[in-house]
């Protein structure tokens, strides 16, 4: 893995970048046999790296005989063609290895064709040298109009498939959003879970919801948006759902491509933000889901905050009942408003989570009541 310190990666610092990516590499199948930084005022226009550091880095494979070198931040199609010329290995960027996984991931026919999309609109600037014949795309022979070379009938093969791509994606959201209309005629709350990759949203899912949806720990063991239905005494139904988990440094273009997954956001009555309370870059993460939220016009939807995974921050050598943990966590960091402790693997704080739940929703006009709903708000007979 190799990256450049330009002193302007916000609050993160250089080494808690690459600690990510190596999470993400982990995630992907690969294993990590090493590092480099450079301290750079910006990374090289052409080679990224500094002339000094890739040569270390080209020294490096006579010792650990890698076969890939991961880039924490995006490379421009010149830097890749020109690293990848100098090292004799395959060269991939931080956005082409979250697209890995991305692909993956994705179970529904949905999110493979946002995951689609997403690669086509990356792979287009990339193609530039590359002997990347594409008739597998949907192009062969008999598509070359006259005159044009292999790269411009490449290019011409990827924006038809990006095309048609936008076209079955905008079919899906048309689909969505009719169920959303049944919903809202209906008055059913729809909650959204939301927060940085592995913060325990599909874990809370589970726990409230007492559903099976995968949970791993793992970077983006959830792609694909999954609702399922939450009573809730004093309220009836609300309909909860889990949406992929937010990562810094992913271009807007990968945000556009998952435009109908991240409508469940955007249409959602009330977010509930899940935050890791053990990771380093707490913080820090918290600070790339509001940004993400701004970016998306969601920053001012009603929102109540879980603080999860409280059951890592206590002694391990005693047991703990839920009463215990919860006094003395508040105790030692009082919460703020609208804040509440949870450990989903452990179902502590449910019940207050519950609760704040139903008082936000009422206050925000949902009407006390017990009609049952199934998961895309058809009213069911009693």
């Amino acid at each position: 893995m190799a990256a450049v310190d330009t002193n302007r990666n916000s609050n993160w610092a250089i080494e808690d970048s690459l600690d990510e990516l190596c999470q993400l590499v982990a995630t992907a199948g690969a294993t990590v046999v090493g590092r480099i930084i450079q301290k750079l005022h910006a990374p090289a226009r052409n080679s990224y790296l500094g002339k000094g550091k890739l040569d270390e880095l080209i020294e490096m494979k006579k010792e650990l005989d890698y076969n890939l070198v991961i880039f924490d931040d995006e490379l421009s199609p010149i830097q890749q063609r020109s690293l990848e010329e100098a090292l004799g290995v395959k060269v991939i960027d931080r956005v082409a290895l979250i697209l890995d996984i991305f692909a993956k991931h994705a179970n529904t026919r949905e999110g493979q064709l946002q995951v689609e999309l997403a690669q086509m609109q990356y792979l287009l600037p990339r193609l530039a040298g590359q002997w990347s014949h594409l008739e597998r795309l949907g192009g062969g022979i008999g598509t070359r109009g006259p005159g044009e070379s292999q790269l411009e009938t490449d290019k011409r093969i990827v924006r038809t498939k990006i095309r048609n791509l936008k076209e079955h994606l905008d079919e899906v959201i048309i689909h969505r959003e009719l169920y959303r209309e049944r919903r809202r005629m209906r008055g059913v709350p729809v909650v959204s879970l939301v927060g940085y990759t592995n913060s325990g949203k599909s874990s809370l899912l589970n726990a409230v919801a007492r559903t099976d949806v995968l949970a791993e720990n793992k970077l983006f063991a959830t792609l694909d948006p999954t609702t399922r239905r939450l009573y809730i005494n004093g309220l009836g139904n609300v309909l909860l759902t889990d949406t992929v988990g937010f990562i810094r440094k992913l271009p807007p273009a990968i945000v556009k491509a998952f435009r109908a997954t991240l409508e469940e956001i955007n249409q959602a009555d009330l977010l509930v933000h899940v935050v890791d309370i053990t990771a380093k870059n707490a913080f820090e993460q918290c600070q790339t889901v509001e940004k993400i939220l701004t970016d998306m016009g969601v920053a001012d939807k009603p929102r109540l905050t879980a603080m999860n995974k409280i059951d890592l921050k206590l002694d391990t050598n005693r047991s703990w009942t839920e009463e215990e943990a919860l006094n003395l966590l508040k105790a030692e960091c009082p919460v703020a408003e609208n804040t509440v402790l949870i450990s989903a693997v452990k179902r502590w704080g449910l019940t207050e989570l519950n609760l704040m739940l139903k008082e936000k929703l009422i206050s925000m006009g949902f009407n006390p009541g017990y009609a049952v709903y199934d998961e895309i708000g058809e009213k069911k007979e009693q």
